[in-house]
């Protein structure tokens, strides 16, 4: 997946905007930063009210709203930063008129289909208005879906806008955008022939650069045409997808990850581990490992790991006499460790999907959010080992002696960083004492992190926190984006009955629950080679759950599985976010990320490979909990 790049390491990134539009870009970053002000407010305020017998009216909905508000808002940012996520990045090997022709037409078949999106969105609001629900305090529901068109829509003026910086290629881009509009329209295209021409541009766009979102929400909508369904299904099933009652722990947990990045923690942590480890041998790459992992815990493996350690730990390897390649290798790799670990959005974003399956389904199997977190830690925990002892067999010997553990050192970092490695305890505790939802855990979580960071560490001023909020509304709203419409396509499978159809295929093709697991780790790497997490989750975990559970196989091991899999992903090229990611960090070809990275690859295999055929990994503690 062709990575999410922050403005200030992008060379693609817009100027600084000034005057008005910087005017607006603030009103936009402020509007987002209340609506997750407010998302973490209700819910603690929830708790507290809980306490004398009372509660806010409606306070699960505002909250489930407030998601889809923050949705929405944060993937307009995106558009508007030029941040949404792709699959290819094939343009920008282009050329001079090479490359503004294939911008233009990517950008054009991308304004396209978010009008058609925005235009289904509508048909969807105008159905809700006639059915006349309502929020609390009679609030209309309606009204607050509108942000569905209106997001759409400004999605789509925004792609049309950053085709390029010359008014005649965004009148360019615009008329190839009414142009796929006529022809998909006034085409006279029976539907039954719809569907391939249309794919094959939606390809075309999707390897020139168009977003992931484009590609997947227009590939949905290609299929329910040609099928004769209404393309409302699509915003539709985004809407049930994102105002999901726990959903809204993806921009909390998020923001909790993005307080610690933009403060001291990073520096902290560092200080820590490496005063923990430092004096063993690979101690600096043990250090990396235990860092990265739990950065990437709290914000969801978007990436932020490595530029937040990155420029901290290099120095350090380098430093330990590790080689350039391997230190590359290390840090690469070590950015997706964390994956499997509580609270890490994956886990609760397959635990929501695959819960909705197995009531479908009609199994009895729980696939809770505590389950999953508790499900995750040991192999989180192998999958840091095996990068630990890969760390430690690459070090070479040093020259003089080694330095000494260091007591005072060890005492001090720990003592300064305590309340930073005090937020796992206070996110589990939250969560599993039973006095607060998975929702509401999450909440305090982000509250917690950022009043150390804001009042106790001071690391961050309160003028300083609508742009630390604003950034991560942007990273959830561009990976909303792409879940909702994910779930869109999911609807097209499931009417269409493909997961039924794989379910008799593969029960007459394959025998032995072991080569089913075989099968499904070749097919997950190649799924991990060309899709997303986010999307992968939603599109991919409705077809294996019900196969899985043919088998016999835990949809919770199946979950961890299937997550260690895709944490493959993250390195796999072609489209590895963290090779992307050190590419543009450390300044170096994506061929020599690549290759520094193989040997991580081949590690963390073997940890995949482990947890595959050893279920008690997984089993043990949600087992031990339980019995408990």
């Amino acid at each position: 997946m062709s990575a999410e790049i922050p403005a200030a390491l992008d060379p693609h990134a817009p100027p600084p905007a000034t005057g008005w539009r910087a005017g607006l870009r603030q009103s936009e970053n402020s509007l987002v930063a209340l609506s997750l002000l407010l998302l973490v407010a209700l819910p603690v305020l929830e708790i507290i009210l809980r306490r004398f017998r009372t509660g806010v009216e409606g306070s699960s909905e505002f909250v489930q709203h407030g998601t889809l508000l923050i949705g929405m808002l944060g993937g307009a940012l995106a558009a508007r930063d030029r941040r949404l996520l792709a699959l290819s990045a094939l343009s920008q090997f282009f050329t001079g008129w090479l490359q503004t022709s294939a911008r233009i037409l990517a950008n054009g078949v991308a304004a396209a289909v978010t009008g058609f999106l925005c235009v289904a969105a509508m048909q969807f609001v105008l159905t809700e208005r006639h059915v006349g629900a309502h929020l609390a305090y009679n609030l209309p529901k309606w009204w607050v879906q509108l942000v569905l068109p209106g997001g759409f829509a400004l999605i789509a003026l925004r792609l049309v806008w950053h085709a390029g910086q010359h008014w005649w290629e965004r009148v360019a881009t615009l008329a190839a955008a009414a142009l796929v509009v006529v022809i998909a329209v006034w085409g006279g295209i029976p539907p039954e022939r719809f569907a391939w021409p249309m794919l094959f541009t939606l390809g075309v766009a999707t390897l020139l650069g168009a977003p992931i979102f484009v590609t997947i929400g227009g590939a949905a909508m290609i299929l329910l045409h040609a099928g004769e369904f209404p393309i409302a299904a699509v915003p539709l099933k985004h809407y049930s997808l994102v105002t999901d009652a726990s959903l809204p722990t993806i921009p909390l947990f998020t923001l909790a990850g993005y307080f610690l990045a933009e403060g001291g923690a990073s520096r902290r942590l560092v200080r820590v581990f490496q005063s923990l480890v430092g004096q063993f041998r690979g101690g600096p790459a043990i250090a990396t490992a235990l860092a990265c992992a739990f950065f990437t815990s709290f914000t969801g493996a978007s990436g932020v790991t490595i530029l937040a350690l990155g420029g901290l730990l290099m120095p350090v390897l380098l430093a330990a006499r590790y080689s350039e390649r391997n230190a590359l290798g290390l840090l690469t790799g070590a950015g997706a460790l964390g994956l499997l670990l509580p609270p890490c959005l994956p886990l609760i974003l397959y635990s929501i999907v695959a819960s909705r399956i197995a009531v479908n389904l009609g199994s009895p199997a729980d696939v809770s959010i505590e389950k999953m977190f508790l499900a995750g830690i040991l192999p989180g925990v192998l999958m840091i080992v095996l990068v630990a002892l890969w760390g430690i067999w690459r070090q070479p010997a040093l020259a003089g002696e080694r330095p000494k553990f260091n007591a005072r050192e060890a005492g001090a970092a720990v003592w300064d960083a305590k309340w930073e490695l005090a937020l796992p305890v206070v996110a589990l505790v939250a969560l599993f004492s039973g006095w607060a939802t998975p929702v509401e855990a999450a909440a305090v979580t982000a509250l917690y992190a950022g009043f150390i960071e804001v009042v106790i560490y001071r690391d961050l001023r309160l003028r300083q926190l609508p742009k630390v909020m604003a950034e991560c509304g942007l990273l959830v709203g561009g990976v909303l984006l792409i879940l909702g419409v994910a779930m869109g396509l999911t609807n097209y499978l499931v009417t269409e009955q493909i997961p039924d159809m794989l379910v008799e295929w593969v029960s007459a093709t394959v025998q032995s629950p072991l080569m089913f697991l075989l099968l499904l780790n070749l097919f997950l790497l190649a799924v991990g080679c060309l899709m997303d997490i986010y999307s992968a989750i939603v599109v991919v975990v409705p077809l294996i759950v019900p196969i899985a559970l043919r088998f016999g196989i835990d949809p919770v091991h199946l979950g961890i599985i299937f997550l260690a899999n895709l944490e493959l992903g993250y390195l796999t090229p072609p489209v590895g976010m963290n090779l992307f990611l050190s590419s543009y960090r450390f300044n170096k070809p994506m061929s020599e990320v690549t290759r520094a990275t193989l040997p991580m690859l081949g590690v963390m295999a073997i940890g995949v490979a482990l947890i595959t055929y050893f279920p008690w990994l997984t089993t043990w503690l949600p087992g031990l909990f339980k019995s408990g």
